[in-house]
């Protein structure tokens, strides 16, 4: 019987197998940096997409109803009151401060229709209150140890209350027995600051008053002919890899309104501004 050389088994050495390894572990090294670069870009990217389009979202909504406030139907028989006046902006302190954003109502006229009355009485005509302010934010900051401090910020709350024209009042949401009235939906979070600054017919600011209310004062109620909405939020988590300033734009914005307590941090979120005009078409209608 022949024997089998042992050399003419094929294989690889030990060192070999060892350069094979490094090599392997080099290559996987570079694709998971380069997946991880990848990523947290997309992810920035996401980010500042989500911020941004909410915060478009809410401001083009807002541009809307204030086109709104003031609009009656012909033949509007609601007795008049201070309480019905279109606009009402009631200014804030700023960043850092309870209520810090200003708060506006918007109001605004409507008919219920209903078929199961007389032909000539199927028609009623109400009025609605649109009201947009700020909270404290609720959310808990995940940068800070022990999972109890709350982010710097203010998440914002929508309420559409209907009118009692046999009470004279705004009706509790819970009560009435419509179902497009609401009381402090949260409409968006992450917001740093929401301003309002209306104009009159010669393009000037109209003022602000004693008790920190900006127009209606009944003097003033028709004045307002235009309304610079400005929003600041920002991102959910740390953008930047370093800490950066406040961008001029968001503070010349939140200096409009003397007294105001500005944004002044400088650190790793990101912060976008949207600011628009809106035309408050049906005010000075009167």
């Amino acid at each position: 019987m022949m024997k089998k050389r042992s050399n003419a088994v094929a294989g690889f050495t030990l060192i070999e197998i060892l350069i094979a390894v490094v090599i392997s572990s080099i290559m996987m090294g570079a694709m998971f940096t380069s997946y991880s670069v990848v990523n947290s870009t997309y992810q920035q990217v996401t980010d500042k997409a989500k911020i941004s389009q909410a915060g478009r979202d809410l401001v083009g909504q807002i541009l809307r109803e204030v086109r709104m406030a003031g609009y009656k139907y012909v033949g509007d028989d609601i007795a008049a009151s201070s309480e019905h006046n279109p606009v009402k902006i009631t200014k804030g302190k700023g960043f850092k401060k309870t209520n810090g954003c200003d708060k506006l109502e918007i109001v605004y006229g409507s008919i219920k229709y209903e078929k199961s009355k007389a032909e000539g009485d199927r028609f009623d005509f109400i009025r609605y209150k649109i009201t947009y302010e700020c909270k404290n934010s609720d959310i808990i900051d995940e940068t800070i140890a022990g999972g109890a401090t709350k982010i710097d910020g203010f998440a914002i709350y929508k309420s559409k209350e209907l009118w009692d024209n046999t009470e004279n009042k705004w009706k509790e949401t819970s009560a009435d027995s419509d179902d497009t009235t609401y009381k402090d939906e949260k409409v968006l979070d992450y917001v740093q600051d929401l301003v309002f600054v209306p104009f009159d017919e010669t393009g000037q600011m109209i003022g602000e008053t004693s008790n920190g209310t900006i127009t209606p004062s009944d003097a003033k109620v028709y004045d307002v002919r235009t309304i610079d909405i400005s929003l600041v939020v920002r991102s959910s988590k740390p953008f930047y890899r370093s800490d950066v300033k406040l961008d001029n734009t968001v503070r010349k914005i939140m200096s409009i309104t003397k007294d105001r307590a500005l944004i002044e941090p400088q650190d790793k979120y990101l912060r976008d501004t949207i600011s628009v005009t809106a035309n408050a078409r049906n005010i000075g209608l009167e």
